[in-house]
């Protein structure tokens, strides 16, 4: 059996397109103003590398940490009208049911990942998570992949998948060498997404639910 890291901002829960938004109101709020298509693409990557991939480094070292701290309160405004994906407590359950470790990731901080958990209801059948204390540095560095491995004790001969909305989740797991499977439900386009490396890219979750037997999670 694998190991199974699923990606919980974009992947489980549909977060991105209010994330984009208050990353936009938090630079605007410090003078910079962005097209949202750019921000939208950087969405996955970690708010510490965001800022400077965005603008540059004077103004992440003059400005980051304010627009980072603008953006969680911005985010948190937006939290209660993000939803689970369709079929995301049911791929938790799936993935178990064959047999699979399940180890949620995330890289936001406590009080969020807190709220998905609540609303994935997901506490008591995955088998741990991980969050902003967990990582040094946040993807595309492996951080985070290492990190859930950790959380599961896995073993040199264990096979761990990774599941990502973005082409920041395979970067993050191919240099922990780790596969990915990718869901569309963070706007990347299908030849990003594989020629970026993922094994696989389904339209959703729902769909990856229903083909799960012909990737390395059946």
């Amino acid at each position: 059996m694998a190991i199974a890291i699923l990606d919980i901002d974009g992947t489980l829960v549909d977060t991105n397109y209010h994330h984009a938004v208050a990353w936009y109101r938090a630079f605007r709020q410090h003078g910079i103003v962005l097209p949202i298509w750019r921000i939208h693409r950087h969405i996955g990557m970690g708010g510490d590398q965001l800022v400077a991939a965005l603008t540059d480094d004077q103004t992440e070292e003059e400005k980051g940490d304010d627009i980072r701290d603008a953006e969680k309160a911005l985010y948190m405004v937006f939290i209660e009208e993000v939803e689970p994906m369709e079929g995301a407590r049911e791929l938790i359950t799936d993935l178990k049911d064959r047999g699979h470790k399940v180890v949620l990731a995330s890289s936001a901080k406590e009080t969020e990942v807190d709220h998905y958990l609540d609303q994935l209801d997901a506490r008591e059948i995955a088998d741990n998570w991980t969050m902003s204390d967990d990582v040094e540095q946040t993807k595309p560095a492996p951080d985070l992949v290492r990190a859930a491995l950790d959380k599961v004790g896995a073993s040199d001969d264990e096979t761990a998948v990774m599941v990502g909305d973005t082409t920041w989740d395979i970067e993050a797991a191919k240099r922990a060498g780790v596969e990915t499977l990718a869901v569309r439900t963070g706007g990347f386009g299908v030849d990003e997404l594989r020629e970026a490396g993922a094994a696989g890219v389904f339209e959703s979750v729902a769909e990856l639910r229903e083909r799960l037997g012909e990737t390395a999670l059946g």
